[in-house]
């Protein structure tokens, strides 16, 4: 092979008419070494010291390769850690501008041991084809109408009876007509995918026998997951593009706070073979800094790593397709100096790059460091998963004394949190997600149960606003089975018909439970897939019902947030009422277990009934327009279908 200087940029492995340029960052390597192999992975056939250097770039041009070569790369330099530097050359590293490797990773101790070769059990890195010009994505859904469903690649399809077995559990099931067909019924907007990045299991996991079914632990941050996307880029956008036919969008969940090579026992696979000092935050004597709790945090305001989380965004829009990004632990994406900062370095330039701002970004507002919860502080622009309304929520359903004006807050769009990026719209409200109980465990399960996950049920969050009405999981009791029902459908209507973006989390709609287990994240098997053959029926319907409401009444998703003030058609934009029909005073938000909420917007009119009264009440209604009449649109008490009232009473 010949070698050749080759150029700094663009950073990764580019393949041209003559073969393929390589450019590696590293600042404190003293050399960089290039590793090819034979066409499955197994045997090295050259290796290539990339000689020139460009600042901190080194750089060759190796003529003769073409795209579909397997590679990984090789660092030489100090073992210091005290200093922040773990070169360790007997390990072959994943070059971290990679957009496919060979195989999944599977933690071997070789990439654990000191000096031990690692070459054999590292997936290689595949040479790309040259990237075809294609459209820019863009967001295509407004933010107030649109309804996410977040989802796991493998959990959503696994068990569904309607999707062949050889594609279940991938990108190419989420495509499936049974798939989309049931994503449309639902009448979601976009499907918030769980990362689909290249990750690793964390040893502690492997110890127990389990894996890491989530992916929050990811090493090639531009490489889609070979177990989600068998096919590579081509079966990601190949599954945006069918969502998008269908009118729904892709956002996928990334993790650019921390990787999966975890603390100073964790596996050296990437960034810390190739530069462990520029690419972590380090304490002074070398400890990595930990705001993520997951045993290092990316130094995302460097420039280093700031490209490098750049060029993963750009690959997901333009490789894959995608029309937005949910950013995990988005905190530390904005610590910069002393604390968070809106106008971090990667937030700025998020915002202002040319395909980024196109896109959804909605930010995860906490991390566990100083300072961590940052919620509605991120840049207007952007959508805040909002856990004050899960909390809230929870907590009025639950029986929580004095939490009716909190209620209230939380139904009218959140404005103490979000008012000044003067859109409910990027408040994502929420009521279950991934991480906790699902909404049907929410109202079986007092308790945590996650005996499974090895770790002596410490995991997960300890107070969750749960309730189990009166028996601790499965009851065969059909007044608890009833109740349980009707509280799922309490909570979802509560969701649906709230001022902000409502957020389903996977087979809420469904019933679906983990058994208690509120952190199935190491549960990559029945606890942590949907059960399709044994979904409530019913309830996807009432959920159907919700949304369709939803987008029929410009007064639950009107993008403007409520003050009183008297509409285009003479009446309040709001007013909070008790049973009786007059306004609600301070003293009734502390003792009143009912609350009438009237919305209104361009000429719609909607009024919420929210009671915990444990009693039938009448509840009067202001009066109607001349020439119209109220009509019983929803029940959660028991599904009933539109009612048209003789009077203004319910």
């Amino acid at each position: 092979m010949e070698v050749s200087e080759g150029v700094p940029e663009p950073l990764g492995a580019r393949a041209d008419a003559h073969g393929v340029n390589f450019a590696v960052f590293s600042a404190h390597a003293t050399a960089i070494s290039v590793c090819v192999f034979d066409a499955a992975g197994t045997q090295e056939t050259a290796r290539i010291e990339l000689t020139a250097r460009t600042g901190d770039v080194w750089h060759g041009h190796v003529a003769g390769l073409a795209p579909g070569a397997r590679y990984g790369l090789r660092a030489e330099g100090p073992w210091a850690p005290e200093a922040g530097h773990r070169f360790d050359a007997a390990k072959l590293l994943l070059d971290p501008y990679a957009v496919a490797i060979d195989r999944r990773f599977a933690l071997h101790p070789s990439m654990l041991d000191r000096g031990a070769d690692s070459a054999a059990h590292l997936p290689k890195a595949i040479v790309p084809d040259p990237l075809p010009d294609a459209p820019a994505p863009a967001a295509f859904v407004p933010w107030e109408a649109s309804i996410i469903y977040e989802l796991h690649v493998r959990g959503f399809s696994m068990r569904n009876p309607a999707v062949p077995e050889a594609l279940r559990g991938t990108f190419a099931a989420l495509a499936h007509p049974a798939s989309i067909a049931h994503l449309q019924r639902l009448g979601v907007t976009a499907v918030e995918v769980m990362p689909a990045a290249a990750w690793i299991d964390e040893p502690h996991l492997v110890r127990r026998g389990l894996s890491n079914a989530w992916g929050y632990n990811p090493v090639g941050f531009l490489a889609p997951d070979p177990k989600l996307a068998p096919g590579g880029w081509a079966e990601v956008r190949a599954a945006v593009t069918a969502l998008a036919a269908a009118g729904i969008e892709t956002i996928v969940d990334v993790v650019l706070n921390h990787s999966g090579e975890g603390d100073a026992q964790g596996p050296t696979v990437s960034l810390r073979g190739l530069d462990n000092a520029t690419y972590y935050h380090l304490l002074p004597g070398g400890a990595f800094v930990d705001d993520t709790g997951t045993g290092n945090t990316l130094a995302l305001d460097r420039p280093a790593m700031l490209h490098l989380a750049m060029e993963a965004l750009r690959t997901w829009a333009l490789r894959g397709g995608v029309h937005g990004f949910r950013f995990d632990l988005a905190t530390t994406l904005g610590r910069h100096g002393d604390g968070f900062d809106p106008a971090a370095p990667l937030l700025t330039a998020i915002d202002q790059d040319p395909v980024l701002r196109r896109l959804k970004r909605i930010a995860e507002p906490w991390d566990v460091g100083p300072g961590g919860y940052q919620l509605g502080a991120f840049p207007a622009a952007w959508g805040e998963w909002n856990d004050r309304f899960r909390d809230g929520v929870r907590r009025f359903w639950r029986g929580d004394g004095e939490m009716l004006g909190e209620l209230a807050t939380r139904v009218a769009g959140s404005a103490d949190a979000f008012a000044a990026k003067r859109r409910p719209s990027r408040s994502i409200n929420f009521v279950t997600a991934h991480d906790g109980f699902t909404l049907a465990d929410l109202v079986s399960y007092a308790q945590r149960h996650n005996a499974a996950n090895g770790e002596g049920n410490r995991d997960g969050a300890g107070d969750n606003h749960s309730w189990n009405n009166g028996v601790e999981g499965p009851s065969e009791d059909a007044g608890i089975r009833a109740a349980r029902a009707r509280d799922q459908r309490v909570l979802l209507a509560n969701l649906l018909l709230a001022r902000g973006t409502p957020m389903l989390a996977m087979g809420a709609e469904l019933g679906r439970t983990q058994g208690g287990n509120n952190n199935a994240y190491a549960q990559d098997n029945a606890t942590g897939w949907i059960d399709w053959d044994g979904g409530d029926g019913a309830l996807i319907g009432f959920t159907a019902q919700l949304a369709a409401f939803r987008r029929a009444h410009p007064a639950l998703h009107a993008d403007a947030f409520l003050t009183g003030a008297v509409t285009e058609d003479g009446i309040a934009d709001v007013a909070w009422r008790t049973v009786d029909g007059r306004a609600m005073r301070p003293e009734d938000w502390d003792r009143a277990a009912t609350l009438v909420v009237v919305f209104a917007a361009r000429g719609d009119r909607v009024a919420l009934v929210l009671s915990r009264s444990a009693a039938a009440v009448t509840v009067a209604l202001p009066p109607p327009r001349e020439g119209f009449a109220w009509e019983l649109g929803i029940s959660t008490a028991d599904a009933r279908p539109p009612l048209r009232l003789p009077q203004s009473s319910v």
